[in-house]
């Protein structure tokens, strides 16, 4: 973990090529805390593993590639039914099983100060995440989260939102102010012409291969500003015609992708895409147990974009909750540990990673438990060291354009 250039180096060289105002937005952002620091810096935990180290003698796995605690969230899938799963595959590529885990497990341990966790508990927390993902991986089968399924916090959350209707939300966030529709306060035009003329144009190729164009018809356009580790990059939210009438409304959620910032790092083949979008929903379809509505590529002069449904139901849990009580997170953190297992699973065999009899024998033993539980323990404390010297460099203005 040794680098010739600095933290604030390393963050411009990597965001370099990013729309300036949101980019400030997002180190704004990773100022905050140093677990908003690790969401928005997902390429320094690969700069930084350890090449040709024993930690990757782990079973090929399609991975989700930047796993941490605020990437699972609930959403409502082609089905029109509501899930708790992983919920964000833009770095998703074949890599060992081990990165997806470590980095989870990074991500509870540098959470836990704001988390308010002791290290006992935080070591409790990540022994039941792996003691979940290793049975799961012994079952040998894949399965799913919705509210039926589900426990505590999860539960309570999935009861809430099927309370919450498209209807409402899309009321919550437009407005008519008698000339145009706005989206979150902003005017379509603030999105600026060129790119409202882009997306129209994109929107309406798109529609052209659907059974009805006219669902797709644009009502109004804005930019987005969503996450952390994408701030930066083209997003816009877009209201669609859909069904017709205020209550048939859609919005739309239409995101550049570019490629996965683990590709420099990665020892094994890769398949080769139609684009970086497919390459993303190629796998959220396989991850996860039912895919998210509208959820499709879109290929535009040369740029991959991948359009999905904004919905009331796509919220993540507000693990602050847990309210003292341990057992709280420790169903949070078993449910987590499922949805990984299952989302291993569902890979298997595919595209070179591992076969079932592969992962249920690499469940069989746990001599990979303690190596992967230290060495994320050891990098969270880097994480907190490169956190500081970003602030200081922040505070100083070195992050300003």
């Amino acid at each position: 973990m040794i680098h010739a250039r600095s933290i604030v180096q390393r963050l411009k060289l990597f965001n370099q090529d990013r729309e300036p105002e949101r980019l400030a937005l997002k180190y704004k952002a990773m100022n905050k805390d140093a677990f908003a620091f690790f969401r928005g810096s997902c390429h320094l935990f690969y700069e930084d593993w350890p090449k040709d180290s024993p930690l990757d003698a782990t079973p090929a796995a399609w991975i989700c590639g930047d796993l941490h605690l605020e990437n699972f969230g609930c959403y409502k899938g082609d089905n029109r039914l509501v899930y708790f799963d992983i919920n964000d595959f833009d770095e998703s590529l074949l890599a060992p099983a081990s990165w997806d885990i470590t980095r989870l497990l990074t991500s509870l341990w540098v959470a836990g100060d704001t988390l308010e966790l002791d290290p006992p508990q935080t070591q409790e927390l990540c022994q039941v995440f792996l003691n979940a993902y290793t049975a799961e991986l012994l079952a040998g089968k894949a399965r799913w989260i919705e509210r039926a399924t589900a426990e505590g916090m999860i539960r309570k959350l999935l009861k809430n939102l099927k309370k919450r209707s498209r209807q409402e939300y899309i009321a919550s966030r437009t407005e008519y102010d008698g000339k145009e529709l706005l989206i979150d306060g902003k005017r379509t035009l603030e999105a600026d012409g060129k790119s409202v003329k882009k997306v129209k144009a994109l929107l309406d190729k798109f529609a052209q291969t659907k059974e009805n164009p006219h669902f797709f018809k644009v009502l109004s356009i804005a930019r987005r500003i969503a996450g952390i580790s994408s701030l930066g990059l083209e997003r816009y939210v877009i209201l669609v015609e859909g069904k017709g009438g205020e209550g048939g409304h859609y919005l739309l959620d239409l995101k550049y992708q570019p490629g996965s910032s683990l590709r420099p790092y990665a020892s094994l083949p890769q398949p080769v895409w139609v684009s970086e979008a497919n390459r993303v929903l190629a796998w959220q379809k396989r991850g996860q147990a039912i895919a998210p509505a509208f959820l499709s590529p879109i290929l535009y002069k040369g740029k991959a974009y991948i359009l999905r449904e904004l919905m009331p139901t796509t919220y993540s849990l507000c693990l602050e909750d847990w309210d003292g009580k341990l057992s709280r997170l420790e169903k949070v953190l078993n449910a987590m540990g499922k949805l990984v297992a299952w989302s291993h699973l569902r890979g298997s065999g595919r595209q070179g990673s591992a076969i079932a009899d592969e992962w249920i024998e690499f469940a069989r033993r746990v001599d990979w438990h303690k190596p992967l539980l230290d060495y994320a323990q050891t990098y969270a404390l880097q994480v907190r060291k490169d956190w500081k010297a970003f602030t200081v460099a922040y505070e100083h203005g070195e992050f300003r354009e």
